[in-house]
């Protein structure tokens, strides 16, 4: 059966906007560049949640050579975040953006969050990107931050995705959810597992939001080139189409 296509981005007359937002791990773009870049465009993205940007040598300049292949800007993140990062088209007006280091336990890398607050016509929403632990207690306990960060973004809708590196059965993304709406547990679109682009078999990456936001459908892309997917990075995307209500 053919899958309906995702809604194109658009604002309604009521000041609300319907907005593509794109969820990617893309492994310090150790990989195919252009690959990555082709499937980025392909998705036609407002938004780009990154997870595993660049974040040693000339680091900016990899960031930004990405954003423009992919045909966007760097809103935020990085290295100042160790690892999260977010692009955005020019349809997203900007208010502000912070860049959050978590606590580091001894022996494990360090997580951090990007974060920003931006507008699309009269909607207005709060933004972060997020890579969790790989160790259960730590990531539970960066899942409750994510939580309490999202709540302090100062904005009427928050949006918050990334790599939680757990299964939706597991403490911290089930901690997530109960705040947050799960964008494929809402409106399942495409495919549901995200790793691995070559043996798909687990959801650890997802697109969640606050429960204003109305999910128009979300999962993994399946009319996307399958050679780009596997040559791009570790992980599949997740795209989903939201409608932000104006503020």
């Amino acid at each position: 059966m053919a899958i309906i296509p995702l809604p194109n981005s658009r604002t309604e007359a009521d000041g609300s906007a319907v907005v593509r937002i794109l969820s990617y791990n893309v492994r310090s773009m150790r990989d195919d560049e252009d690959a990555l870049a082709r499937v980025i465009r392909a998705c036609a993205p407002d938004l780009v949640f990154v997870q595993e940007a660049p974040r040693f040598f000339r680091w900016r300049k990899h960031a930004a050579r990405l954003a423009a292949k992919s045909e966007l800007v760097v809103l935020g993140g990085g290295a100042t975040a160790a690892g999260p990062l977010l692009m955005c088209s020019l349809r997203a007006t900007v208010e502000r953006t912070e860049d959050v280091l978590l606590p580091l336990t001894p022996g494990l890398h360090r997580r951090g969050f990007a974060t920003a607050v931006v507008r699309f016509a009269g909607a207005r929403v709060g933004l972060i990107s997020c890579h969790l632990s790989l160790r259960s207690e730590e990531r539970y306990a960066q899942a409750g931050m994510l939580l309490d960060r999202a709540a302090d973004l100062d904005a009427p809708h928050a949006i918050v995705a990334g790599d939680l590196n757990e299964r939706p059965d597991g403490r911290s993304f089930t901690r997530l959810t109960k705040e947050l709406q799960d964008g494929w547990a809402v409106s399942p679109w495409g495919g549901e597992y995200t790793s691995t682009p070559a043996d798909p078999h687990q959801r650890i990456d997802a697109i969640l939001a606050t429960r204003g936001v109305e999910f128009l459908g979300c999962g993994v892309p399946q009319d996307l080139d399958p050679a780009d997917l596997r040559a791009a990075t570790d992980h599949l995307p997740v795209l989903a189409a939201v409608r932000i209500p104006a503020s």
